[in-house]
């Protein structure tokens, strides 16, 4: 055991004593010495960014650290300190390398503790980079949700300030409760949509056939006013087709909003979106084109990943990574063309439904 080949240096090896808090060595220090603990706890940390420290080992009697830096000849990669009273055996580092030396075994054992380390320490790495992510994906999503919901808050708080006046037309009252209806009901297909999504297992969408105008013709409407506050201008280069489609009619709604927004945050000062449909086979395609900056061609094979932002607000990238989900759920696929500082375009393929076939005749 590498314990006990440690025991036999501890003649020439000093003890110090380290209160509760202190440091023993901090990065950057030089290589010295080895350490053997005697008594009490000792941290491992290293500084990560913002003044984190990560805790990478917590050791005590018998342990040993600070090897690294005396066979490497390199400074002090982490932090060690007393967690609480603690004594150490301190072999300096000439000593150590002279046993390394004379004493093969010793060069075994520490090859072992080395190995079982590294696997310690690879294992305690992809736990926290793993909760790093879990906590990156939470405010993903928080942050998107706030985005998406700022539009339909505002449109209550619009529609509530007209129905509390006292002036306000009967028919006027019932528009504006119409109106905040609705977005709550919007509000919560986001919330749905967001639980879809972070299920990552199979679909529970349940599609329906629908006349693919009359589900998009009312949505362009609305969508259109919406934009107006944002200094952006919908044009409608052709009616949809009147066709029919399986389709979630939620789900697809929030597809376009996404699209739609997405196109507005790549224009901050206003700019133009330009609407267009068309048959490609059995499909039918929706294109959704912006006069924004357009994205870099590397940038263009990521768009449709969680992390994926291109300068936008964080959670743009979410939003797409859904846009792709509802497209995949509807058997449809999902494409971005962009050249950078020629605007981004946005194409999506769904299925025509299929026409069933008639019932036989009886003769």
């Amino acid at each position: 055991m590498l314990a006990a080949e440690l025991n036999v240096l501890e003649q020439s090896a000093q003890l110090k004593a380290y209160k509760a808090g202190r440091d023993i060595f901090q990065e950057g220090d030089p290589g010295d010495g080895l350490y053997t603990i005697a008594e009490g706890k000792v941290s491992i940390t290293s500084l990560l960014e913002h003044d984190y420290r990560c805790v990478l080992a917590r050791l005590g009697p018998g342990d040993f650290f600070g090897e690294m830096a005396v066979v490497d000849e390199q400074p002090r990669s982490a932090t060690a300190t007393a967690e609480e009273n603690t004594e150490v055996y301190f072999i300096p580092r000439e000593v150590f390398l002279m046993a390394l030396k004379n004493r093969p075994t010793l060069i075994v054992s520490l090859l072992r503790e080395f190995s079982k380390r590294m696997r310690d320490f690879n294992h305690q790495y992809v736990e926290q980079a793993l909760q790093v992510e879990r906590l990156a994906l939470v405010g993903r999503l928080a942050n998107t949700l706030v985005r998406q919901f700022k539009n339909p808050l505002a449109i209550i708080r619009g529609a509530s300030d007209a129905a509390g006046s006292e002036t306000v037309a009967p028919r006027t009252r019932e528009w504006a409760k119409d109106g905040v209806c609705k977005q709550v009901d919007r509000m919560n297909n986001l919330i749905n949509e967001f639980l879809e999504f972070t299920r990552g297992s199979a679909s529970t969408t349940v599609l329906a056939r629908a006349n693919y105008a009359e589900l998009v013709k009312p949505l362009i409407e609305e969508i259109r006013n919406e934009l107006v506050n944002r200094s952006v201008i919908l044009e409608l280069e052709n009616q949809p087709p009147e066709v029919n489609v399986l389709v979630d009619p939620a789900r697809l709604i929030h597809l376009f909003q996404n699209l739609f927004y997405n196109a507005c945050d790549a224009m901050p000062e206003g700019g133009r979106i330009k609407l267009r449909f068309g048959r490609a086979e059995s499909d039918v395609v929706t294109e959704i084109e912006d006069t924004g900056q357009g994205v870099p061609p590397e940038m263009a094979a990521r768009l449709f990943e969680p992390s994926a932002a291109c300068g936008k607000n964080q959670g743009a990238g979410l939003e797409l990574a859904i846009c792709r989900k509802i497209i995949e759920d509807h058997h449809g696929r999902i494409q971005v063309r962009s050249e950078h500082g020629g605007g981004t375009t946005f194409i999506f393929n769904l299925p025509v439904a299929r026409t069933s076939p008639a019932p036989p005749v009886a003769s």
